[in-house]
């Protein structure tokens, strides 16, 4: 790859041998990609926690080991620097207040919690979250970035209009040192174009039905571009962050147009801007019931784990939420977990929404979900979510099944202890 002076020169160490490192890794990712060059970037969203049971024995040698071989690909152990961009911390496994009713380990909360005061000294905001969007961290139309997590890349992409790949712990770790990503994939104008039509025939409307429509496409688009025209009713940043988590689960979409309303395509013909379309898709009744089949995978309607908020709950979903259990109880059987940025938690707590759902039996988590902690309550056998990406991905990680429906669906499950939900 060509590389600009200021890339030479931390390439051959004159900037320290972190920074080598990072150069190090770039040059082979992107190499390995086919990338003539980098691209500056100034926003990173990456992982650089240490909140898993395999890192026990690395983070007795330091956090720097665990940054060295976790986020730079390294056997060696160099000294890290401060970040050199705008960088933040994703989700992590852990919530560092509910750990114990996580089922977290305590030693291994307190290796969770000591590697933030590191790595947050070092620059790394610790947003500790899937939507970082949600709190803070808003790029703007054009802008080049380097970020993890599928949903936050589907949704920097085709909301918000910057530009990522998904990246790993390692190319993030390495665009932090050095501001640079290997300027590939989403990056070029030419590959954020449009590849099929979709055009929606039914209403799409609330999030349950957003969530069955990116199911549905993803699966069939895969790791392509999709342009979505039809009966899609009153967007927002909560059913359009449903909508691409579905898709990046099902499929690997990281990119799509829905004409006059994201920003990359004012209409059809400018969300293709002269590219061949590959297929044209229809979406109707027959599509939603089958995504709606392949979501829930439970026979037993006893449910004892009601989950809510992936991607992260906004505000707005917390206090509709609240305002369901207020002045009532869980089933005595079921537990419900309620999944928000820790930043939000804290409004929702000066809202009073914490404690009507305290007050209910429930419990305000952030920092972390299911899937990616891998921990549920103990004794759980079936559960119930609003969220069309853990239905996907449960069955598989916990060997549990799901069920999947909407908001009121998921509260009513907890409050009788039943799965009453079904497709209307």
């Amino acid at each position: 790859m060509k590389l600009t002076e200021a890339e030479k020169a931390m390439y051959d160490g004159q900037q320290g041998p972190a920074k080598q490192k990072a150069m190090d890794l770039l040059m082979r990712y992107g190499e390995a990609l086919g990338a003539e060059r980098l691209v500056e970037v100034n926003n990173v969203a990456g992982a650089f926690n240490a909140s898993t049971p395999s890192v026990r024995e690395l983070v007795k040698k330091g956090f720097d080991a665990v940054f060295s071989e976790l986020n730079l690909d390294s056997q060696e152990v160099v000294k890290i620097p401060h970040m050199a961009v705008n960088t933040c911390q994703l989700i992590t496994g852990i919530d560092n207040d509910n750990w114990r009713i996580q089922g977290i380990p305590e030693d291994l909360a307190e290796q969770q919690k000591n590697a933030e005061k590191h790595f947050g000294a070092l620059g790394i905001n610790m947003f500790a979250t899937c939507t970082p969007y949600q709190v803070g961290n808003v790029p703007v139309k054009g802008e080049h970035c380097a970020w993890m997590e599928s949903s936050a890349v589907i949704y920097c992409n085709g909301v918000l209009g910057a530009r990522t790949n998904t990246e790993g712990k390692e190319s993030t770790g390495a665009a932090a040192l050095t501001g640079r990503i290997p300027y590939w994939g989403y990056h070029i104008p030419e590959n954020r174009r449009g590849t099929h039509l979709v055009e929606v025939d039914i209403d799409v409307n609330d999030i349950m039905d957003y969530g069955l429509l990116g199911y549905w496409m993803g699966e069939i688009v895969q790791e392509d571009v999709p342009v979505l025209t039809g009966k899609i009713r009153n967007p927002s940043l909560i059913k359009l962050k449903h909508f691409g988590a579905a898709a990046a689960s099902s499929g690997g979409v990281e990119m799509y147009h829905i004409p006059g309303i994201t920003p990359e395509a004012r209409d059809v013909e400018e969300a293709f801007s002269g590219r061949k379309m590959v297929e044209k898709l229809r979406y109707g009744p027959a599509e939603r019931k089958l995504a709606y089949d392949r979501l829930n995978c439970a026979d037993n309607r006893d449910v004892d784990f009601v989950m809510l908020g992936c991607p992260h709950n906004a505000i707005e979903q917390v206090a509709r939420i609240a305002l369901q259990l207020e002045g009532k109880k869980l089933s005595s059987k079921t537990q419900m977990w309620v999944h928000t940025p820790r930043a939000l938690r804290e409004v929702a707590e000066r809202n009073g929404y914490v404690k009507m759902i305290n007050d209910a039996g429930g419990v305000v988590m952030s920092d972390t979900c299911p899937a990616i902690s891998r921990y549920a309550p103990k004794g759980t056998k079936v559960i119930a979510t609003d969220s069309a990406k853990q239905a996907h991905y449960l069955p598989a990680i916990l060997n549990l099944p799901v069920w999947f429906g909407t908001v009121e669906e998921c509260v009513e499950a907890g409050l009788t202890g039943n799965w009453n939900g079904g497709l209307k």
